[in-house]
C-alpha cells in the first residue's frame, strides 16, 4: 500500500510542477518573450490568458481520459497522463520566441498549454481513485493524502528549478535560463514511467461485473448533484492555491515593486508548511471525518482572504514569508482528505469520469481564472488589493456551502458499487 501510495505521489509531484513551472513563467517570462506590448500589464493579462487556457482544457481531458479510465482502468491512463503532460512541458522550454518567429511564438506556446491541461485533467483523477480504491477502511485518508503531497513537493521543485535557474543564467534568464525548468521535466518523466508501470490495477475495478458504456452520460444522469458538489469544492480550493503559486509571484514583483526572488522564496517556505498539513488533515480526515476537516480548511480560507494581502501589503520580507506560510497551510486542511472525498463521492463505474470532471471543472471556474481575474480587479480598482480578497472570500463561501450541501445528497451511502 505505501509502494502504491507513493508512485501515486510520485506522478503527481511530475504533474504538478510541470502545471507550476508554467504558471510561475506566464508570471515572470512569457509576458516578455512571448506577448510583447508597449502596456506591462497588458502583457500580463496575455500571459495569465494562456495558463487559464490549459486549465479549460482540463475538464475536456477529464471526460475523455476519465471514459477510457472507467472502461479500460486506471493503471494505463496514468501512464498516458504523465506523458503526454511531460513532454508537452519540456516542448515548451525548446519554443522559439515572439522575436523570432513573430505571432506563430504565441500560438505554439496556447497549443502545448492546452495539450498540457488535457493531459493534466486525467492525472489527478487517476491518482486519487488508483489509492483510495487500494487503501484499506480506515486509512483511506492518511493514503490519500499521499496523493496530494505531491502537489505541495511539486510545486516546491518548481519554484526552486525557477529560483536556481534565475540565480545561475543572471542577466541570461530571458535568453536561456528560463527553459532549464522545462526541459529538466525529461528527467521527471522517465523516473514516473518507470515507477508507474510496476503500479498494479485497482481491485475495486477489476470486481466490476459490467462497465459503464456512457460514463459521461451516466454521470450526468444519476449524480448531477454530487457533480455540482465536488465542482464547488473544488473551485474555492484551486482559487486559493493558484492564487498563492501564481498570482502572488506577479504581485510581489509587478504591483508591490520588490524583488522577485522574495516571492518565489516565500512559495517555498509555504510549499513546506503544506507539506506539513497536508498529512496531517489526510490522517485526521480518517478519525474525524473527511466533511469536519475541510469545513474547517474552508472556513480558514474565508476568514484569511483580506489578513492575507493585508500581510503582503506592508511590503515587509517577514510579513510576506507568514503571509505565503500561513495560506499554504490552510490549503493543507483541505488538500488532505481531498482524494478520499472525492473517491468516495462517486458509486465505482463512474467514478473516474465523475471525480476528473468534477474536480477539473472546479479548476477551470476557480484556478484558472485567478490569475486573468485578479490582474484585470487590479487595474480596474488602481492597484488596490481589495476586490481580489473579495474574489478569494467568494471562493471559499462556494466551496463552504457545497460542503454544508453534501448531507443533503446523502440518500445513499457514498463509495457505492
Amino acid at each position: 500500500m505505501r509502494r502504491i501510495a507513493a508512485a501515486s505521489s510520485v506522478g503527481h509531484v511530475i504533474d504538478m510542477y510541470d502545471f507550476i513551472i508554467y504558471g510561475v513563467a506566464s508570471a515572470t517570462v512569457f509576458n516578455k518573450l512571448f506577448f510583447p506590448h508597449s502596456d506591462p500589464l497588458t502583457s500580463l493579462l496575455l500571459a495569465f490568458a494562456t495558463f487559464g487556457a490549459g486549465f479549460a482544457a482540463r475538464p475536456v481531458g477529464g471526460v475523455i481520459i476519465g471514459h477510457f479510465g472507467d472502461r479500460l482502468g486506471r493503471r494505463g491512463m496514468l501512464v498516458l497522463t504523465l506523458l503526454g503532460t511531460g513532454l508537452s512541458t519540456v516542448a515548451i522550454g525548446l519554443l522559439p520566441t515572439y522575436a523570432s518567429i513573430g505571432a506563430l511564438a504565441p500560438i505554439l506556446l496556447v497549443t502545448l498549454r492546452v495539450l498540457q491541461g488535457l493531459f493534466v485533467g486525467g492525472e489527478s483523477g487517476g491518482a486519487i481513485l488508483l489509492v483510495s480504491e487500494h487503501a484499506p477502511e480506515g486509512r483511506k485518508g492518511w493514503y490519500g493524502s499521499w496523493v496530494f503531497m505531491g502537489g505541495p513537493i511539486g510545486q516546491f521543485l518548481a519554484t526552486a528549478s525557477f529560483t536556481l535557474a534565475a540565480t545561475i543564467s543572471g542577466d541570461g534568464f530571458l535568453d536561456w535560463g528560463w527553459r532549464v525548468p522545462f526541459l529538466l521535466s525529461l528527467l521527471m518523466v522517465a523516473v514516473g514511467l518507470y515507477v508507474r508501470l510496476q503500479l498494479p490495477e485497482s481491485p475495486e475495478f477489476l470486481e466490476i461485473d459490467q462497465k459503464a458504456r456512457r460514463p459521461l452520460a451516466e454521470l450526468l444522469r444519476t449524480e448531477k448533484r454530487r457533480v455540482f458538489i465536488g465542482v464547488g469544492v473544488s473551485l474555492g480550493f484551486q482559487a486559493f492555491i493558484i492564487m498563492l503559486t501564481t498570482f502572488v509571484v506577479a504581485y510581489v514583483e509587478g504591483t508591490l515593486r520588490l524583488p522577485k526572488g522574495l516571492a518565489l522564496n516565500a512559495v517555498l517556505l509555504g510549499s513546506v508548511a503544506n507539506m506539513v498539513t497536508t498529512p496531517i488533515a489526510g490522517a485526521a480526515a480518517d478519525r474525524w471525518g473527511r466533511q469536519r476537516v475541510m469545513l474547517t480548511g474552508t472556513t480558514c480560507m474565508a476568514l484569511y482572504a483580506f489578513p492575507f494581502f493585508w500581510l503582503l501589503d506592508t511590503r515587509s520580507p517577514a510579513a510576506i514569508y507568514l503571509a505565503l506560510a500561513l495560506g499554504f497551510a490552510v490549503v493543507g486542511f483541505l488538500w488532505g482528505p481531498m482524494a478520499s472525498f472525492f473517491a468516495e463521492l462517486f458509486p465505482v463505474r463512474v467514478r473516474y469520469t465523475g471525480v476528473a470532471f468534477s474536480f477539473q471543472l472546479g479548476a477551470v471556474l476557480g484556478g484558472g481564472l485567478v490569475p486573468l481575474a485578479a490582474t484585470a480587479l487590479l487595474k480596474q480598482s488602481g492597484g488596490a488589493s481589495w476586490p481580489v480578497s473579495v474574489y478569494l472570500l467568494l471562493g471559499a463561501l462556494i466551496a463552504l456551502g457545497s460542503l454544508l450541501a453534501l448531507p443533503r445528497v446523502r440518500a445513499r451511502e457514498l463509495a457505492r458499487v
